[in-house]
């Protein structure tokens, strides 16, 4: 099954809503517009449309030809990020300081280009559930629209989601069972110390001293305390204490990155954290508050659902152009709450070539138009395995 014949006679349709929605970026919980038109083009296609679930986020239902009672969640993310788009496409962002960095404009219109497959040919026995997503950068749409009733309202047995991956070679696909991108946590310090001159440091306890030793250790949890067979990051990427070059200031601020693929290791790093800053506290006689936010989960592949959509895609670009072992990435993504409530998987479209080199959350990225066509028919062809016609 190569790309689906309908939905290839549709990609210029499919490329003018991609440029579309690039001039018209929104950030989290700001896509009205894009809702908008996502809403209007579900209904004109027949589709039971649902908009406002999770703020802004838009689901549609469709059922298809048979009395089967299987069901199938898609997911795409809409939202932007604030960034300033420095490369000039004919339709290049209009919004300043606002650009589709991460190509969900591409993603949205897969997913629309899939729908409209699917609402013409209904060549299914079940229901599939369109879930396009607000706010995935940073703002943990899915856990929002999963908190709205998501499941509830609109149930499925699994869920996929898609992600474009300029780092891959145009239309293969990437994936592997289990963990495939990191959960993302952050952690705020602050060092309450005691300020004074900087001419008589021993009537002060120096927070930026202090600060430099919370530094020093957190480089070496990952090192000295993790597995070297487990995967973790843990960044210090902030540093903030004092205003002037004659004072030692009275409070310091760090705030760093943290990266894990399991939930232990997550664990004993933030226990690490945890026990560093009381230990100092008591060392020095001061306190030493610890911010540790748990982020975005683990996104971890489940192995039956990763199978199945990897035949699928498979059908559509051959298996030699499917990597069931592809690597994993540090980055993180909220379509991890997703997986954590259903069973499902995760899949890269690749989308480099000579054109498309930069990586997604660069200011001259642009999603690759030549992939649309390839990551609907995915769609529609594991919708029409997974949910079959009987005969």
């Amino acid at each position: 099954m190569p790309i689906k014949n309908r939905i290839a006679e549709f990609e210029c349709e499919m490329r003018e809503w991609r440029h579309d929605f690039h001039m018209h970026p929104e950030l989290c919980y700001e896509e009205t517009r894009t809702a908008g038109i996502v809403a209007e083009k579900l209904r004109s296609w027949g589709i039971e449309t649902h908009e406002g679930v999770g703020k802004t986020g838009v689901v549609g239902v469709i059922k298809g030809n048979g009395s089967g009672t299987g069901s199938i969640g898609i997911r795409a993310d809409m939202d932007a990020l604030p960034m300033q788009e420095v490369s000039n496409p004919e339709y290049k962002s209009t919004v300043p300081g606002k650009m589709h960095a991460c190509g969900h404009d591409g993603h949205t219109s897969t997913l629309l280009g899939a729908a409209k497959y699917l609402a013409e040919t209904r060549n299914f026995d079940g229901t599939v559930n369109l879930y396009f997503q607000p706010a995935e950068e940073g703002g943990a749409g899915a856990r929002t629209m999963i908190e709205d009733g998501l499941f509830e309202r609109f149930p499925c047995d699994t869920v996929y989601g898609l992600h474009n991956m300029p780092q891959l070679p145009k239309n293969t696909f990437g994936i592997r069972k289990g963990p495939l991108m990191a959960g993302a946590d952050s952690v705020t310090i602050t060092i309450k110390a005691r300020g004074g001159h900087a001419a008589m440091p021993h009537m002060a306890i120096d927070p930026i001293a202090i600060g430099t030793q919370i530094y020093q250790a957190a480089q070496t949890f990952v090192s000295r305390s993790i597995n070297p067979f487990d995967t973790a990051v843990v960044s210090i990427t902030q540093f903030h204490a004092g205003t002037a070059n004659n004072v030692i200031p009275g409070e310091a601020i760090l705030n760093a990155s943290v990266r894990t693929m399991t939930k232990e290791v997550q664990a004993l790093i933030k226990e690490k954290f945890q026990k560093l800053c009381e230990g100092l506290a008591l060392a020095n006689g001061i306190e030493i508050e610890c911010e540790y936010r748990e982020g975005y989960p683990v996104t971890s592949n489940h192995d039956a659902q990763v199978e199945r959509i990897i035949s699928a895609a498979a059908s559509v670009v051959g298996m030699e152009a499917v990597d069931p072992e592809t690597e994993a990435l540090m980055g993180s993504e909220d379509f991890s709450f997703m997986l954590e409530e259903r069973p499902g998987a995760y899949i890269f479209l690749g989308g480099g070539d000579e054109t498309h080199t930069h990586s997604v959350h660069h200011p001259e990225y642009d999603f690759n138009d030549e992939t649309l066509t390839t990551g609907a028919s995915l769609w529609a062809a594991l919708v029409e395995a997974e949910l079959p016609r009987a005969g």
